[in-house]
């Protein structure tokens, strides 16, 4: 067994990459802050539904854009080195996000 194995895997992303994540976190943590305002105002319950559900939607989509990206980069280039040990990653994740 090789010490790869061990060793904590990084991505490299560029800082345009890494704003626009940083921007859709910003939204999301904007919302959540929304949400914990409505319920200092006792706002109706239908309306912080709609808004949590917001929020599941916006952690959603960034999720797929990470995992697209993770696709395309990560896993692509793994699998060009021939480690296989990628497409059990993949299934692991595809299994995480099919719960």
């Amino acid at each position: 067994m090789s010490d790869e194995c061990c060793e904590k895997k990084k991505t490299k992303r560029s800082e345009k990459e890494k704003q626009l994540i940083n921007n859709r976190l910003s939204r999301i943590e904007g919302q959540i802050r929304g949400i914990k305002k409505m319920i200092e105002e006792d706002a109706y319950c239908n309306d912080v539904l709609i808004q949590l559900s917001s929020i599941e939607n916006s952690i959603k989509s960034l999720s797929n854009q990470v995992l697209e990206n993770h696709l395309y980069t990560c896993i692509a280039r793994d699998i060009e080195n021939g480690n296989e040990d990628a497409i059990n990653e993949i299934i692991s994740l595809f299994k995480r996000f099919n719960k």
